[in-house]
């Protein structure tokens, strides 16, 4: 008797038809190979430090391993609102914030608030590939506003970013600092976006997470500093970058007050809480951990300036530019048309992973990006591979 193959019941085609992340597209040639250096990742090769893991162990052996508050313990929430108060100089109402599980979970929620099949959400790009895709998964249409290279770095223009907005716009998304490109949002651009949003009724959403990983002072400008409590701004950030922390996966948010109750529900019918234990580590984190974020910082100015002196030699690179912010380096190749190819070629044959420039939208096709959050010894050891691979100028 011929068995029947069974009929597969419906999954939502903006679920069914989502295209793989390309990053992982090039990391899964050979994630985990220790003869491949990876730079494809947004993530130092620091491990968290040890008093921060030791919070969260004493925690778990001190039985903190129950449900909790959705929205967050209140003692990590009181850390995360006097934290940003010292960082910007504006006081942060505690019921303004919110603990999520890492920053991405929070870009989910906050689109499953917002987007119905048909709404748009003007995306800022070159840009994270996993805020694009969280748009399509609410059946929402990602529009993009392009930074604009220029000789002074990448450049908004705020006038093409109005105009892609319409009735169905329910959000601008920017991630400033920004991934990939290192562009950080002036001073001026923030409250002159905050107008556009005010006028036509559009929630801002804020990605931060880089915020602390600036070269020329303290924090890079915030919404924070611009916005009323009030205002239609979401103001999202991530324990990953400063801290090293990018597999504890827990975030924050910053939203309007009013929200709180809201957003605590969302919460609770995504994952009901992040656990009690990771939270201490948190608190550890916001409490005894800047003398840690300014070690990460050297150690990404340290490999910054690797990239300064030796990217600018690999024949064909073209377009760098230093960035002011995060840690990334983004540049084309010359003739180089197909970046995911050409990223798996060098996983191949180079034995160094790199992010294609297909991954971060319309506009970054023929770029690369590189994470430079390395020690010395790793960065040089992958520019003597990609200077065999590629050739060096003169």
């Amino acid at each position: 008797m011929t068995k029947l193959k069974p009929r597969m019941p419906h999954i939502r085609p903006q679920v069914a038809g989502i295209e793989e992340q390309q990053i992982l597209a090039v990391s899964r040639l050979a994630l985990g190979d220790p003869s491949v250096i990876p730079l494809w990742y947004g993530e130092s090769d620091i491990p968290t430090p040890q008093f921060i893991c030791e919070a969260a162990a004493e925690a778990m052996r001190a039985g903190e391993t129950f449900y909790t508050h959705k929205r967050g313990i209140p003692e990590l929430r009181q850390a995360l609102a006097g934290y940003m108060g010292r960082l910007y100089g504006r006081d942060v109402d505690v019921e303004r914030v919110s603990v999520t599980s890492s920053g991405m979970t929070a870009i989910m929620m906050m689109l499953q608030c917002m987007v119905d099949p048909g709404d748009n959400v003007i995306i800022v790009s070159p840009v994270w590939p996993n805020a694009q895709s969280a748009v399509r998964l609410m059946g929402g249409e990602p529009r993009y506003v392009t930074l604009d290279p220029g000789g002074n770095g990448w450049h908004l223009d705020m006038g093409k970013l109005a105009a892609a907005c319409d009735a169905r716009t329910r959000a601008i998304f920017v991630n400033s600092p920004n991934n990939p490109t290192g562009w950080m949002m002036p001073a001026g651009q923030l409250a002159e976006m905050l107008a556009l949003a005010r006028e036509r009724g559009i929630w801002i959403l804020s990605d931060e997470v880089y915020a602390r990983m600036v070269y020329d002072r303290p924090a890079a400008p915030s919404f924070l500093e611009v916005a009323e409590p009030d205002d239609p701004v979401i103001v999202i950030n991530s324990f990953s970058k400063s801290w090293a922390m990018t597999g504890w996966r827990m975030g924050w948010l910053v939203h309007p007050p009013e929200h709180g109750d809201l957003f605590g529900n969302v919460i609770e019918f995504n994952y009901s809480c992040v656990a009690q234990f990771l939270q201490r580590a948190g608190v550890t984190a916001i409490e005894q951990g800047g003398p840690f974020v300014a070690e990460m910082l050297s150690h990404c100015r340290r490999g910054r300036d690797i990239v300064d002196s030796r990217l600018p030699r690999l024949k064909g690179v073209t377009d760098y530019r230093t960035p002011e912010a995060s840690f990334y380096a983004f540049f084309r190749i010359d003739g180089v048309t197909d970046s995911l190819g050409y990223a798996r070629d060098l996983v191949r044959g180079a034995h160094v992973g790199i992010a294609p420039g297909t991954a971060f939208g319309p506009g970054a096709e023929t770029w690369f990006r590189l994470c430079f959050a390395q020690t010395e010894d790793t960065l040089n050891e992958a520019f003597d591979r990609l200077e065999g691979a590629l050739g060096t100028v003169g």
